[in-house]
């Protein structure tokens, strides 16, 4: 994962733009087949908004009297705004101060700014150098395009499953050379998908990197009849590889399934984490948990946006990205989409009194101990919840039991014929 991270850490990407293509052509590369690639024109309507002029950029730079280039967008691509309108000219230093951004607090840091939909330039740097301009005048290039013919491009990889019913999983892929926000999510979720085609599955998988806001925004707009009445669960995935804990943030419903799956898989690994509540502010769960959609989406990440000192800024680069933090992404992630295809309700076929479990190999031999205690707790809870109305999830959270040994008594259980699954499903891995 981090090896992908660092391909394409280099990559100036904005809301359009080839940085996106170029992305998604990478990850065509590393993804399991099936990412197919979307172009959106400039000037569409999407809902409320209007798709932006397609905007790349090929060079800029600020250079001093002496002929230095003082700032140069070849040497980090912070440097310029993103969405820089084309400038090229000698400017006094008060008018090119107009034009920078620094971080005083933090002056050996780049910062990250952009201007999206307010026609503007600007180049970012660090503090301390901006402390040290000293000439009268300079010369000032952004050699950028802002097309109204062009579009905004986002990937989507879809991998069917038994069922039509659809899990979402998405990542924003509209940053330039930042690495936890947000290629870290984008990485995970690559190597979610390989794990996921070779797992039997009940439900659908759709997989999208989508520039935030208005590519979440115009992807709802052009699968809100066809794809949105299938979605069952959904997360937004994002700065997985800090070394902060895990950090949930429930969707709009509070208590959807998804959001008591991501709490029991959280619960489970023992890892440390916290839950929030939903906020409108944030990633695109708040695009897909607005509400005329709904959407059970919740958001999953680990130190949130803004609360990590490294957030938007240089310092946010392939070092600050921990391999380790990665991997346990993945394998929380695994656990929750496990939780999600297993959380069946079965019907107890004994449900008269305890059944006598001894004579059927699934009882220690020998009463009195409490040696193998929470193997047969997780009989009894089982037994006891199966009445067709209680999911293994429900029971899980009720008796504090791994949702993995649940689903193993639940499986031996239907084995000795004391247990059928209550709801009808082709599905039986």
């Amino acid at each position: 994962m981090h090896a992908l991270l660092r391909e394409l850490y280099p990559i100036c990407r904005s809301i359009t733009g080839e940085g996106v293509r170029q992305t998604l052509r990478i990850l065509t590369e590393h993804l399991p087949p099936g990412l197919t690639i979307h172009e959106v024109p400039s000037g569409s309507r999407v809902l409320d908004w209007t798709v932006p002029p397609e905007w790349n950029i090929h060079e800029a730079y600020v250079r001093d009297a002496a002929g230095r280039r003082i700032i140069d967008f070849r040497r980090h691509n912070l440097h310029v705004v993103g969405y820089s309108t084309p400038v090229q000219g000698w400017v006094s230093r008060a008018e090119l101060e107009a034009h920078l951004h620094s971080l005083p607090e933090q002056p050996e840091l780049i910062p990250y700014r952009t201007s999206y939909y307010s026609p503007a330039w600007g180049f970012c740097l660090a503090h301390s150098q901006r402390e040290q301009l000293r000439d009268a005048a300079y010369e000032v290039c952004i050699d950028s395009s802002l097309d109204p013919n062009g579009s905004l491009t986002y990937g989507q990889w879809v991998l069917p499953g038994q069922t039509a019913e659809e899990v979402l999983l998405s990542c924003h892929i509209c940053h330039p050379s930042l690495a936890n926000d947000n290629l870290s999510g984008v990485v995970v979720a690559v190597a979610l998908a390989h794990w996921l085609a070779r797992q039997p599955r009940r439900f659908t998988y759709r997989l999208l990197f989508v520039p935030a806001t208005v590519g979440a925004i115009a992807w709802l707009h052009e699968h809100r009849h066809a794809v949105l009445p299938q979605i069952r669960h959904g997360l937004v995935l994002s700065l997985l590889g800090g070394a902060g804990a895990f950090t949930y943030k429930s969707s709009r419903q509070g208590s959807a399934e998804v959001d008591r799956a991501v709490a029991l898989a959280l619960r489970d690994a023992g890892a440390a984490h916290e839950l929030r509540n939903f906020s409108p502010y944030g990633y695109d769960e708040r695009q897909f948990c607005s509400p005329g959609f709904n959407l059970p989406v919740g958001c999953l990440t680990r130190t949130p946006f803004g609360e990590f000192p490294e957030y938007h800024t240089s310092a946010d680069n392939c070092d600050l990205v921990q391999p380790g933090q990665l991997t346990a992404a993945l394998g929380l992630l695994r656990n929750v989409c496990r939780v999600l295809e297993h959380n069946h309700r079965y019907q107890n076929l004994s449900p008269y009194g305890e059944p006598q479990l001894g004579r059927r190999g699934l009882y220690k031999h020998v009463g009195g101990g409490l040696d193998g205690y929470q193997w047969q707790m997780a009989l009894l809870w089982v037994l006891n919840q199966s009445d067709g109305q209680h999911s293994l999830l429900d029971v899980a959270e009720h008796s504090g039991l791994p949702f993995a040994l649940l689903r193993r008594a639940a499986r031996q259980l239907a084995a000795v014929d004391l247990l059928a699954a209550a709801e009808k499903s082709d599905f039986t891995a």
